[in-house]
């Protein structure tokens, strides 16, 4: 029957011996546990397997352990060191070992568990090696091993999106040539896996049509068979690359930022007749620049006494009503979007865009035709959004994953630690398991 000590310590294929209170290397009080093997199959030579009864030498190693409890705990483990009697057997001697501390290991295999689950759950590794005082080259060793585990090779997806985030923070560099200094910025292209839990399926380095070709290529004909569709921003780039690599899917654009860019028409064309009107920017004396916020907000959130107010504010100021016009036009594109998931009829498509085209063309607005332009460039991926309703919101979701990634170490130099950590980070389902022991 097992000691209820070698019980409570819980390391398989060793006993306890004893525990004795000892001094620690601060000072204070520490733990020092004795241990011997507890299993037969420790006696069997490595390389031939024939169980070894010629005892050689005794040795003591000092493996490090999980810590348990408030005191420090300190391992000795006596060990027997065999010889082996076997002819034809190259090896002339060995030591015992068991799973959990293999030969020459100087951590525990839980030790060296924990610490990885401890990396994976979301914690740097220089914060992990302080808490259990090993380097951080070896912390980082038995992560990499416990991440490579869990991270094969991605499922094809039905729906797959593709979005970009930056790597780091922008960087100025003087261009001897031109005489100035120019803005670089370094980009990875991310793969969401739309159709499941909105796992990141990998990530290339760059932002450009080749980069995307190049990734889809690598996964092979029978994988790229099994995208139907590809959510995305109104990226030209990325769009003219997926036709490419993926004839047959259909492209769908994310609505969030054709709002966004409606909005970003209703700002330049406030911020370029309060120019022309008062020769200056606008500041909290101006109703257009004290109403900016409400003049983004969906018409709909606005009470009709905030409406009326706004307005009625504004065009005293601003007689052209331009502004008005970039205002409807973005509501007309809203009114328009909200028909996904409605199951709308075609003609009821077709009257909410001629509407919208048709104020466009009327208001005569540089901003608004630019707008519009976009619009009817982007219509047969906008109309399949409206049609399926499917949004890019997990991959926005999965950047904002890969960017609290990247901050709790404080960034990364290495590119492929980076992306191991970033996708372990973003696979939530599997981190939240425990590892089994």
């Amino acid at each position: 029957m097992e000691k209820g000590t070698t019980i409570l310590l819980g390391l398989r294929g060793v006993a306890v011996e004893r525990v004795e209170r000892v001094t620690g290397a601060d000072g204070g009080p520490a733990r020092l546990v004795h241990l011997r093997t507890a299993v037969s199959s420790a006696a069997g030579c490595p390389c031939c397997g024939v169980i070894s009864t010629s005892v050689k030498q005794y040795r003591t190693t000092r493996p490090r352990d999980l810590p348990y409890g408030e005191e420090p705990l300190a391992v000795r483990w006596h060990k027997r060191q065999y010889r082996c009697r076997e002819e034809s057997c190259p090896r002339k001697a060995f030591t015992e070992s068991i799973a959990e501390i293999p030969p020459r290991a100087r951590l525990t295999g839980r030790l060296c568990r924990k610490a990885a689950a401890e990396v994976a759950s979301g914690r740097s590794v220089s914060a992990v090696a302080a808490e259990y005082q090993v380097s951080w080259p070896v912390i980082h060793r038995h992560y990499a091993a416990h991440a490579d585990q869990l991270l094969t090779e991605p499922e094809p997806p039905a729906v797959l999106g593709i979005d970009e985030t930056r790597r780091g923070a922008p960087k100025w560099m003087h261009d001897d040539e031109a005489g100035r200094w120019v803005r670089t910025e370094r980009f990875e292209t991310n793969f969401t896996d739309l159709s499941g839990q909105g796992r990141l399926l990998g990530q290339v380095a760059g932002r450009t049509g080749k980069t995307v070709t190049g990734w889809l290529d690598d996964r092979g004909h029978a994988w790229k068979h099994q995208v139907q569709f590809v959510a995305m921003d109104p990226c030209a780039v990325y769009r003219s690359a997926v036709q490419r690599a993926l004839p047959h899917a259909v492209i769908v654009v994310d609505h969030f930022h054709l709002v966004r860019l409606a909005n970003q028409a209703v700002t330049r064309v406030r911020q370029r007749v309060t120019r022309q009107v008062l020769g200056r920017r606008g500041t909290t004396r101006e109703p257009a620049w004290a109403n900016r916020r409400r003049l983004l907000r969906a018409g709909e959130r606005l009470s009709s006494e905030q409406f009326h107010r706004m307005w009625e504010e504004i065009l005293t100021q601003e007689a052209t009503g331009e502004l008005l016009a970039a205002w409807i036009a973005k509501e007309e594109l809203r009114f328009l979007l909200s028909l996904a998931r409605q199951h709308a009829p075609q003609s009821e498509i077709s009257n909410r865009l001629f509407a919208f085209y048709d104020w466009c063309a009327r208001a005569d607005v540089p901003e608004v035709t630019r707008l519009a332009r976009t619009i009817e460039a982007w219509w047969p991926q906008i109309l399949a959004f409206i049609n399926t309703g499917i949004t890019n919101a997990r991959t926005e979701a999965t950047n904002r994953m890969i960017k609290d990634a990247a901050r709790i170490p404080y960034g990364f130099r290495n590119l492929e630690n980076q992306r191991r950590r970033v996708r372990l980070h973003c696979k939530r389902t599997i981190i939240s398991q425990p590892i089994r022991e």
